[in-house]
């Protein structure tokens, strides 16, 4: 029997070249038992006018198929599906679902009930996206990041990728952290004081399940809403303590805390800067209260204006600062990678908790990570992103000062946001909800704050993914949203 050429449809918006969606559309229908054994496929011909693309693209992705035993070639008959092709199993009738478990009872603990950041996924498609994080591709180097990848999956490095190192980390990744990125912030670490982590969120959750459960905790206000969420769940007993223009003030932690979590260096989400003096002043109160210290310096490397201050680690002569880092800032949100660095007795137990977790980040990411870094793609990624983020915070400051509105913390070395004031009774959601009409996204500040009853007026300008020529007339649509009158529209 042969299949009709008109039940092949290549879907709108997937990634990939023709060659492999074709690959996939076919595979696809012998997997889901639509195409079955021994059913003859169109011609190459055929097929490639039906889809308008080259027939060699289809003959390129039927030998694909052919290789991996999906497809079999006859002669001059054409392409049949395998005799060994995978068939879908057969479970009979299903049963049909009614479900009766009362899950408000059933679950132990819920994550559903923190307020978090909202983010579309169709983020990209807005003409003025001022969302913070989020990559600009055109600032990435695909290309030597592509080629990274491919020596990863070399011959040579297959232990690294295919082997459990749940006990260890890749060594010429944490060769380049312990040489090159810790020293750039005054920071000396040995490979036992490293451990790599899905990220800094998942490095700040390792930090509170050891440090934190159970115990006082001091947290900034505002701050990242992920980490008040965490270290909740962690059943840590928090107080938020009210951030200044130059940060966390260290007279105002409480007597009786055990552990403080800080953002020193571009503090989330105002961006202020912990001055020298107060880092200092900072780790002699944790040492006074018997406290220590997780140091989240997740956006170092945005320092464009002017070098950064010494990380508090750096400063650090008793151990008691656990230091976090990150490259899914620098590189890209979906990368998934960042380190902690602390004395080795805890990153011993913090790797065992990550091996009992989710064993270890995956080995090729690691070594192709290692890769790029060591040869350079990463520092010359880092030059071009500053220059440019650097002309779009200038672009992004003069707008909104043309446009009167009011900063309320900007990074003074740099970072890739501004943290902004509306005017008093002005609702940063509604705001939000109005503006997305305009196609402009903005950030509502309302979750970075503890508290039933947060301030409502403020909200965050990401410009790291928003073209410079396009700053200035989105902040004008923020303007005109928050005009006098306009409001209640």
């Amino acid at each position: 029997m042969a299949i009709p050429v008109e039940t092949f449809h290549l879907a709108p918006n997937t990634q990939g070249t023709l060659q492999a969606r074709i690959q996939q559309m076919v595979a696809e229908g012998i997997l889901s038992g639509r195409f079955r054994r021994s059913e003859k496929l169109p011609s190459t011909r055929r097929l490639a006018q039906h889809l308008g693309v080259s027939r060699i693209t289809v003959t390129l992705a039927y030998t694909e198929l052919l290789a991996n035993d999906y497809l079999t070639s006859r002669g001059r008959s054409g392409y049949f599906v395998s005799e060994n092709a995978p068939e879908p199993p057969d479970f009979g009738p299903l049963a049909p679902r009614n479900d009766r478990v009362d899950w408000s009872a059933a679950l132990s603990q819920r994550f559903t009930d923190a307020r978090r950041l909202e983010k579309p996924a169709d983020w990209a498609q807005f003409r003025y996206p001022f969302i913070y994080g989020q990559a600009d591709p055109k600032l990435f180097d695909h290309a030597n990041w592509r080629l990274c990848a491919m020596q990863a999956l070399g011959a040579k490095d297959f232990n690294t990728l295919a082997q459990d190192q749940f006990s260890m980390d890749d060594p010429e990744l944490v060769t380049f952290i312990a040489r090159h990125t810790l020293p750039r912030r005054g920071i000396l670490a040995a490979p036992d004081e490293i451990l790599v982590t899905l990220g800094a969120q998942n490095a700040l959750w390792l930090a509170a399940q050891l440090l934190a459960r159970g115990r006082r905790v001091a947290i900034e206000d505002p701050c990242y809403p992920d980490l008040r969420a965490l270290l909740r769940h962690s059943d840590a007993r928090i107080t938020s303590v009210a951030v200044d223009e130059k940060g966390l003030p260290p007279d105002a932690v409480p007597d009786d805390t055990q552990v403080i979590f800080t953002t020193p260096s571009h503090q989330c989400p105002t961006s202020a800067t912990l001055p020298r003096g107060r880092r200092t002043a900072l780790l002699k109160r944790a040492a006074q209260i018997g406290a220590l210290i997780v140091e989240d310096d997740y956006e170092f490397e945005m320092s464009f204006l002017r070098p950064p201050s010494p990380a508090l680690k750096s400063l650090d002569e008793d151990g008691r600062v656990i230091y976090v880092g990150s490259f899914s800032k620098s590189l890209f949100p979906g990368l998934r990678l960042g380190y902690l660095v602390g004395s080795a007795p805890f990153i011993a137990e913090a790797r065992a908790l990550r091996a009992s977790v989710l064993r270890h980040p995956p080995g090729h990411i690691q070594r192709t990570a290692a890769y790029f870094l060591s040869l350079g793609h990463y520092d010359a990624l880092i030059r071009r992103m500053s220059r440019i983020l650097g002309e779009r915070r200038q672009v992004m400051e003069a707008a909104i000062a043309a446009h009167g509105l009011e900063i309320a913390g900007k990074g003074a070395h740099g970072g890739s946001s501004v943290w902004m004031q509306a005017p008093p009774g002005v609702d940063a959601d509604d705001l939000a909800r109005k503006l997305r009409a305009s196609s402009v996204l903005i950030e509502p500040g309302g979750p970075f704050f503890a508290g039933p009853t947060p301030p409502r007026n403020y909200y965050r300008l990401g410009y790291s993914s928003i073209a410079s020529e396009r700053i200035a007339d989105g902040v004008g649509r923020i303007a005109e949203a928050l005009a006098p009158g306009s409001q209640g529209g």
